[in-house]
């Protein structure tokens, strides 16, 4: 019996960077016609052990065969070369393009020497039709449309290219439950086709529904290969975390909240009456108070982050009114929220959040120097006392601030975008989706956190994709449907069913 060869091999591959071991003698296989789901905590090395595969980074030491033949990439177009195609979490795609020029880039079909425009939407419309988007049209601009079908074109460009090995690093982090299943037809599909898929996701249901084997990472170390169907959630999470039962009975309790201080005695922080923006949201009528954490429930595209965004200036309202502290106020931009004492981490720190070419460091004290003026520049010292203190606060690894940003994994990015707020204290912390595409640690982390931060008084709005989420942190829950808020309830043993049935529009 002819034993069966994997796809990709890779064997005791080792990445360093200064003052971390990314890598530390990790293999991993992957073969024909399987889901294969890579798991592990942000800083795991998940992130690294791809970029190596795909020739982001060179490796050490160690090795990798890719169809039999030995590899050893030092860019992404060399590996693109040997079969393998990667989607990334950020959408990297170009805006300004058509969707069929973004499927075939580089690879339209041309006749007499020029591009040849009726067999490109011909095949844009092939494309999208293996992944069921039928609806979207092919020569309309990628801009045009939400992220959420934008990350669907970028899967489409994959499949267009009719890869061997297919990676997909977080895919489902902005797709609704309707567009996940969708993409997972499209998946199996691919699978049974015999493509290598290697999945990463920090959604342990979509893991253990769409893999089929699964290795696990943690600390840069290589913890096993398991069978998904022989390994139950919870000694997954034991052997992501090095952690016991005890000790993950914690992620089972929801953070201790507060009681809400909203009542007639006290001032709302933030008060809005008909806030709204033309052809982006309306009616929202929100009130948030020292001390209490208001959650933002909806369903993808409802409008949770264009309120996030109208409330930090970063969009202005021309409907409407706010009120801070009792009085009226304009919030004509960002700078005027920080004014205010509002910080806000956007859901895209990759565009909105982070500089990846400056250090921990220079990106966590980044609003504080511009609440100050760049003419006042802030103390080395202070830097590191501040530095120090929200990477132990936070667990931020590696704890090394003159660490490049860029270096790190997405939960400890998100992390130190969290920090960087932290510092200016802030009466008001606008948190969107805080939690999206980082793991169950650092998850049950940032929702203590946020517990803490509201019982020392502070104002927190906590907007995300996942139902359960919000309800575990939130003392109130503004519910927003098509655009507007439709419904406010107290948090005192509503279900997501209830709040699903509110969204649905039944009874509230």
């Amino acid at each position: 019996m002819n034993k069966i060869v994997p796809v990709v091999q890779m064997d005791d591959i080792e990445i360093g960077f200064p003052g971390v071991k990314a890598l530390d003698r990790v293999s991993f296989r992957l073969f024909q016609g399987e889901v294969h789901a890579l798991m592990g905590e942000n800083g795991a090395g998940k992130s690294t052990l791809i970029k190596a595969l795909t020739g982001v980074y060179s490796i050490d030491a160690g090795t990798i065969v890719v169809l039999g033949e030995s590899k050893r990439f030092s860019t992404p177009a060399e590996s693109q070369a040997a079969g393998i195609s990667t989607v990334y979490q950020e959408v990297n795609l170009c805006p300004n393009l058509s969707v069929e020029e973004n499927i075939l880039l580089g690879r339209e079909p041309r006749r007499r020497g020029s591009i040849d425009w009726r067999g490109v939407r011909a095949r844009g419309k092939e494309v999208l039709a293996q992944l069921h988007l039928e609806h979207v049209d092919p020569g309309s601009l990628l801009s045009e449309h939400s992220i959420a079908i934008q990350q669907l074109i970028a899967i489409a460009r994959s499949v267009e290219v009719n890869a061997k090995v297919l990676i997909l690093d977080e895919p489902t982090s902005s797709l609704d439950a309707g567009e996940v299943a969708q993409l997972f037809d499209v998946i199996r599909e691919l699978r049974d086709r015999g493509v290598a898929i290697l999945f990463v996701s920090h959604f342990l249901e979509q893991v253990y529904e769409i893999s089929d084997r699964m290795t696990v990472l943690r600390n840069g170390c290589l913890v096993g290969e398991f069978m998904t169907r022989d390994l139950s959630r919870i000694s997954l999470i034991s052997k992501m975390m090095g952690k016991e039962m005890d000790v993950l009975a914690e992620l089972d309790q929801a953070p201790v909240r507060i009681k809400s201080t909203s009542n007639a005695s006290v001032v709302p922080f933030i008060e809005t009456e008909g806030l709204g923006r033309k052809g982006s949201v309306s009616k929202v009528n929100l009130s948030i108070y020292p001390g209490e954490v208001v959650g933002l429930a909806g369903l993808l595209g409802a409008g949770r982050t264009e309120i996030a965004r109208l409330l930090f200036g970063a969009d202005k309202s021309d409907q409407g009114s706010i009120k801070i502290k009792g009085k009226p106020q304009k919030l004509r931009s960002p700078r005027s929220a920080i004014d205010a004492n509002i910080g806000f981490c956007s859901e895209d720190r990759k565009e909105e959040g982070l500089i990846g070419d400056l250090t921990v460091r220079d990106n966590l004290v980044l609003a504080m120097q511009a609440s100050k003026g760049w003419a006042r520049r802030i103390p080395r010292r202070v830097q590191d006392q501040l530095v120090d203190e929200f990477i132990t606060t936070l667990d931020i690894r590696p704890a090394n601030p003159d660490a490049l940003i860029r270096n790190l994994s997405g939960g400890n990015q998100q992390k130190v975008l969290l920090a960087r707020w932290l510092v200016t204290n802030p009466e008001l912390l606008i948190l969107d989706e805080p939690t999206r595409g980082i793991d169950i640690g650092a998850k049950t982390q940032i929702q203590k956190l946020v517990a803490k931060l509201a019982s020392k008084g502070m104002a927190v709005l906590f907007v995300s994709s996942e139902i359960d989420e919000v309800l575990r942190v939130s003392d109130r829950v503004a519910v927003i449907k098509d655009r507007e808020m439709v419904a406010e309830v107290i948090n005192d043993d509503i279900s997501e069913h209830d709040v699903m049935a509110v969204i649905a529009g039944g009874p509230e």
